[in-house]
């Protein structure tokens, strides 16, 4: 081989070597930046769902848009843990007519029930209500906001401080609030069914369990009751009919968002 060839051998192993090792540098620069890439849209998702999601110092729960909390709405919140669960989308309503609709569903309507007063007492105050969920009566100044939780309602009229009970809730119910209450032994499709029910409306509603009430499912608005003794789907249809017939009918009703 001539020492042209050679000088021409050696020229192109060396070209080669060059191509080879800017190839492995454009691969380590390019997966770089792909990584960099991944990081810094995980970031940015980190932080959209801060902003959109996230506690922003009126919500009881980052990330937890199923539960309605209305905060502005005045109430309060503190204590309660929301209902974060999607609801089961009801299906279309069959009957629009509330007597009906409780009657097919075997619960018990009372409308228009004596009222039983409404001044504003202190969570240690002792307090008698006639009926079993109250719809009226003297209440905590108190009032627990708009959404799903599911904390249990506490009856009990000796709780002491601020945590809330069944008194701030009913100061709620004065402010035109319309709210489901169900026992928490419902098995879980039934209580989905109910929450999808409130995820359907949630402006000016309330809904948490309550296993201190004679039935598996009621729904309270002021000097008003429905009480199911059982789940069945037709109770669906009466607590529809009852949040669009008593939602915002009260004695101080505070403006809702519908």
């Amino acid at each position: 081989m001539s020492r042209q060839e050679e000088r021409e051998r050696l020229r192109a192993e060396r070209l080669a070597a060059q191509s080879a090792a800017g190839s492995s540098e454009r691969r380590r620069l390019v997966a770089g930046y792909v990584v960099a890439g991944l990081l810094t849209l995980a970031v940015l998702g980190g932080l959209v769902a801060v902003v959109l999601g996230g506690d922003d110092g009126n919500g009881p729960n980052p990330g937890c848009s199923e539960a309605a909390i209305e905060p502005d709405s005045g109430g309060n919140f503190n204590g309660l843990e929301p209902d974060c669960r999607q609801g089961t989308a009801p299906p279309d309503l069959e009957q629009g007519d509330l007597a009906l609709a409780a009657k097919a569903a075997g619960c018990q309507l009372r409308e228009d029930l004596p009222d039983e007063g409404a001044n504003h007492v202190e969570n240690t105050t002792e307090v008698t209500y006639e009926t079993n969920p109250p719809t009226s009566g003297n209440h905590n100044p108190n009032w627990v906001a708009d959404g799903a939780y599911v904390t249990p309602l506490k009856v009990n009229p000796q709780t002491a401080g601020n945590e809330l009970n069944i008194r701030n809730f009913v100061h709620s119910m004065e402010h035109g609030r319309v709210e489901i209450q169900y026992s928490s032994k419902l098995p879980q499709d039934q209580q989905l069914a109910l929450k999808g029910v409130f995820d359907e409306d949630p402006a000016g509603m309330l809904m948490y369990p309550n296993d201190e009430m004679p039935y598996a499912v009621a729904v309270t608005a002021w000097r008003q009751l429905l009480g199911c003794p059982e789940y069945n789907p037709a109770v669906l249809d009466a607590i529809r009919d009852f949040r669009d017939i008593y939602r915002g009918q009260a004695p101080e009703n505070v403006p809702i968002d519908l």
